[in-house]
């Protein structure tokens, strides 16, 4: 009796000793694995940029199932539909894979569908994006709700640099930094955004990169993801 007594008083003590034992970034860990455990949910993305600003982004995903997604760009909606590692796009020609909407038509202009099939090709979703931001920040440190902290200077590089079409080496990246915040309410994760800095060389000349992107999550658990069936036939 008195050794289930004792055991009974260690666990009711230990409780708040391994809650405490939490840090900021086990709790962005902890809410990023909860979405990515969700049925279902939709998110908005928004970028500021001095360089280059797209318009808003939308997703709506399932678990195991559809991922669909619409991208703005001036007055153009373009959509695009994940299953299983496989990602098309709807082009004028109808839908198309990333390899098909990726070929160079040899004109010499900017291609937003073929720069947009790049982008998917190692496309995450918010999910993955936050477990992914978490992991190249230093040190998180929470304000109420707020989980915010630097990256670490080759996280920020990892994101300001992309593989060449072709598989070519990208850009040169120096200078990189970046910052990172998420919003979590009651373990659930509704907000990040990061802001990333630093010089890219594009064919000798440097850009300063100045960019900020917010992405809001919301219906989770009861957004019905709806796919064209045109969308649904590429895929299958």
């Amino acid at each position: 009796m008195k050794k289930n007594l004792l055991c009974a008083i260690v666990l009711l003590t230990a409780g708040p000793l391994f809650a405490a034992d939490s840090t900021p970034n086990d709790d962005v860990k902890s809410a990023a694995d909860k979405l990515a455990a969700a049925d279902s949910y939709a998110w908005k993305t928004t970028v500021e940029a001095k360089q280059f600003r797209p318009g808003p982004s939308t997703g709506q995903t399932e678990k195991d199932g559809y991922t669909y997604l619409t991208f703005s760009m001036r007055d153009n909606t373009t959509e695009a539909v994940i299953k299983g590692g496989k990602a098309i796009i709807k082009t004028d020609d109808g839908w198309q894979t990333l390899q098909e909407a990726s070929k160079d038509n040899g004109d010499g202009q900017f291609n937003p569908i073929r720069f947009l099939a790049f982008r998917l090709r190692n496309y995450k979703n918010p999910a993955e994006e936050a477990a992914n931001l978490a992991g190249k920040t230093k040190e998180l440190t929470k304000s109420d709700d707020v989980y915010s902290g630097d990256m670490t200077e080759d996280g920020a590089k990892s994101l300001l640099s992309f593989r060449r079409p072709g598989g070519g080496d990208g850009p040169a990246v120096s200078n990189a930094k970046g910052t990172v915040k998420f919003w979590i309410k009651d373990g659930a994760l509704t907000k990040y955004q990061f802001k990333l800095e630093g010089t890219v060389n594009f064919n000798g000349n440097d850009r300063d990169i100045d960019r900020t992107t917010t992405v809001e999550i919301n219906g989770v658990g009861s957004t019905k993801v709806s796919v064209p069936e045109e969308a649904k036939k590429k895929l299958s």
